[in-house]
């Protein structure tokens, strides 16, 4: 007599492994890893449907449009970010804050420009933004001067992430570039371009763009904005 068991109901050899249940927390993730992988262009609600296994009709049961799968993305990769603690050393915060935020960009490559186009209220945004704003007023800025803080800080954080996205070359490429082009600035007409593209090519200045430098000029230029602020009290 064979001692091989029965295989239980649902456990027959062959059969297909059960598929997660459909949600908007699986539809809008999905959404976020088809974007990292493919670009925000491959985003369709008939090709998020098929990294999901599923039809498309389907997915307006848990998301009700692509603006509402668009939103909510942005939300999600917001949510990645270090909110700043309240209380403490403010500038501290703020820098953690700026280069997670840097950092969370860059891996979502497509996020960037979404951010600063939509309208975003999501539970994530809010969290975020009231984080900073408290952050800031703790440390003794109004209102009105946290306001413009975090939105100076927001803009060299956009604006270098989307030009570090979009560049043209690659930092191995800076100086063979730099000698390709060197012709065209003779030094009699742009001596200052001229020596810098020199010291790029004989490997004495790297050309790099640095990301905590101009963050770094900003937080003290604030921290002396709030120190004047607080003599003139």
């Amino acid at each position: 007599m064979s001692s091989k068991k029965s295989p239980k109901r649902g456990e027959r050899r062959g059969k297909p492994a059960r598929r997660a249940p459909l949600s908007r927390e699986r539809v809008l993730q999905a959404a976020v890893r088809l974007a990292d992988e493919e670009g925000l262009a491959a985003l369709s609600m008939r090709r998020l449907a098929q990294a999901l296994g599923v039809e498309a009709m389907s997915l307006y049961n848990h998301v009700t449009s692509k603006e509402d799968v668009l939103d909510n993305m942005v939300d999600l990769v917001i949510g990645e970010i270090e909110a700043p603690t309240v209380g403490g050393d403010w500038k501290a915060a703020m820098r953690r804050r700026a280069v997670s935020a840097h950092e969370v960009l860059l891996r979502h490559r497509w996020a960037p420009q979404l951010v600063v186009a939509t309208l975003n209220i999501g539970p994530a945004m809010r969290r975020y933004v009231d984080a900073t704003i408290g952050c800031l007023t703790a440390a003794g800025f109004s209102y009105p001067l946290a306001d413009r803080a975090w939105n100076a800080i927001d803009s060299h954080i956009y604006g270098f992430t989307l030009q570090q996205l979009n560049f043209p070359l690659e930092p191995e490429q800076y100086a063979g570039a730099a000698q390709q082009f060197l012709h065209l600035i003779p030094p009699e007409q742009y001596p200052h371009m001229h020596a810098m593209s020199r010291l790029v090519i004989e490997g004495k200045h790297d050309g790099l763009q640095d990301f905590t430098f101009g963050l770094d000029l900003l937080l003290d230029g604030l921290e002396r904005l709030l120190d004047r602020a607080k003599t003139a009290v």
